[in-house]
């Protein structure tokens, strides 16, 4: 049984009644990827979704989540997000950015609510993971419920 914690996601899946049920894993510094999530979870690692945190030409962010083992193709997400240009930001600005640090980053409960994108493979899937805005811990909720709860935009945004 996972320890009772409550990060600013679980809270906001609480308010929204949302269920969702936690998985712990062990992890360090030097194991914080998705591979290695994957290898911890005992899930399907097309169900468990990392969250990457952008920027525009304009320093305006974004939100994306694509399957772990996946990487983003930067010039589909522009494209669906309607942006001229999208890049990562630097890590050492998650933390102000979202309120989440790497590895724990989560597409519920940032400091402020960004425009999300999410890979269409999660469409294939009736449950995912996602970090629970703690490392260690990934939360798992139906995939319709979330993607409403986010009111998020569903494209190819992976690359081949």
């Amino acid at each position: 049984m996972a320890k009772k914690f409550k990060t600013n996601a679980l809270r906001m899946l609480d308010k929204a009644k949302i269920p969702y049920s936690i998985k712990e894993y062990e992890y360090d510094e030097e194991h914080l990827d998705g591979r290695h999530v994957a290898s911890q979870v005992d899930m399907d690692p097309n169900a468990i979704f990392k969250t990457l945190v952008l920027h525009d030409h304009h320093n305006e962010h974004l939100v994306c989540c694509v399957p772990v083992l996946e990487e983003i193709d930067l010039k589909k997400l522009a494209k669906l997000a309607g942006r001229k240009s999208v890049e990562m930001i630097h890590q050492k600005d998650l933390l102000s950015v979202t309120g989440y640090m790497r590895g724990g980053c989560s597409p519920v409960g940032m400091k402020k609510q960004f425009p999300t994108y999410i890979d269409e493979s999660i469409l294939k899937v009736d449950e995912v993971a996602f970090s629970a805005g703690k490392r260690g811990y990934q939360m798992i909720v139906n995939v319709q419920q979330i993607l409403t709860y986010l009111n998020v935009e569903v494209g190819d945004i992976i690359r081949k």
